[in-house]
């Protein structure tokens, strides 16, 4: 019988008591949610996208639920601010990485400035919202933008940062490329897809915003192919995310090349028991195959 040390994964600087994190947007903007997820069995945190000033988001409705396990959501980014949620984490003891969200690279360089002091492991920068404008997908979508935001973030933090990737109108090898030479500790792939659904009565389209991010079960196959493909030829730590609902998902992404995976959409569809349930399977996963750490099974697939 394997313990539980068998999941502990380092990469980036990071030292991660499992390998499956919160995702970005679900639950991660109150000091309560962060300590009952944790509690709950997560192995890192990541807050909800926060930018330079509050942003309230769009109205309702913000959420389609396809069929319980694919979503499309427009929700717009609504978050109070990164001010506001610094003071709400001022105690903060568990591992939590803060997403942030801009549109400009001076944007990026104010937040890390004022948060890189709180008790934080680092950063995700969130370089592929495919929903709002001027935020997100649009800067994510100009290599040098890209390159100009990791420059300077790396600059002005010690802390490991991960830029978190889409599939938008550029290669996101491309991408990822120029997050690992702007010295980036990793990505995280992939973020939602853009993606709509219509009201077929009225025929008018079902989210406020028209345009939203499809997530879950329905991009899991693109966010292993991004995994794999990053990983193998780029040779960086990339933390896989999208459509993460049981250990086999888990690992999955895990031989695909990723270090570590988050969950998002399987909160939604199974609770946050999912991740007490998912490390048990892997951990158990790793017994019945003879491996004596989740470490041994990143990017196995590689060989073949």
């Amino acid at each position: 019988m394997i313990g539980s040390e068998s999941l502990t994964v380092k990469f980036a600087e990071l030292e991660l008591r499992n390998p499956t994190m919160l995702a970005s947007g679900f639950l991660g903007i109150s000091q309560k949610f962060l300590d009952r997820i944790y509690r709950s069995g997560a192995g890192c945190l990541v807050s909800k996208s926060l930018s330079n000033s509050p942003i309230e988001g769009y109205r309702n409705p913000t959420v389609i639920d396809l069929d319980g396990k694919s979503y499309i959501n427009a929700v717009g980014l609504a978050n109070p601010g990164f001010e506001a949620f610094a003071k709400e984490i001022q105690a903060n003891k568990t591992p939590l990485i803060l997403s942030l969200v801009g549109s400009h690279q001076k944007d990026f360089v104010h937040m890390v400035k004022r948060l890189d002091k709180l008790n934080i492991l680092g950063f995700e920068i969130n370089l592929s919202c495919p929903h709002v404008k001027k935020m997100g997908m649009e800067v994510g979508d100009d290599l040098e933008m890209v390159r100009s935001i990791v420059r300077q973030v790396r600059v002005n933090t010690p802390k490991p940062f991960f830029i978190k990737l889409g599939v938008g109108n550029i290669d996101i090898l491309k991408l990822a490329e120029v997050a690992r030479d702007e010295k980036a500790s990793g990505v995280t792939a992939i973020n939602t897809i853009r993606a709509m659904a219509i009201n077929v009565q009225t025929g008018s389209p079902i989210l406020s915003n028209g345009i939203g991010g499809l997530s879950g079960r329905s991009i899991k196959p693109v966010a292993v192919r991004c995994v794999y493909e990053i990983s193998k030829k780029l040779g960086m730590p990339v933390i896989g995310c999208g459509g993460i609902f049981t250990w086999e998902d888990a690992v999955e992404f895990l031989l695909a090349g990723a270090s570590a995976v988050q969950i998002g959409s399987g909160i939604g569809n199974k609770g946050i028991g999912v991740f007490k349930s998912i490390s048990r399977g892997i951990r158990n996963y790793l017994e019945n195959k003879g491996f004596r750490n989740v470490r041994d099974i990143v990017g196995l697939a590689h060989k073949y």
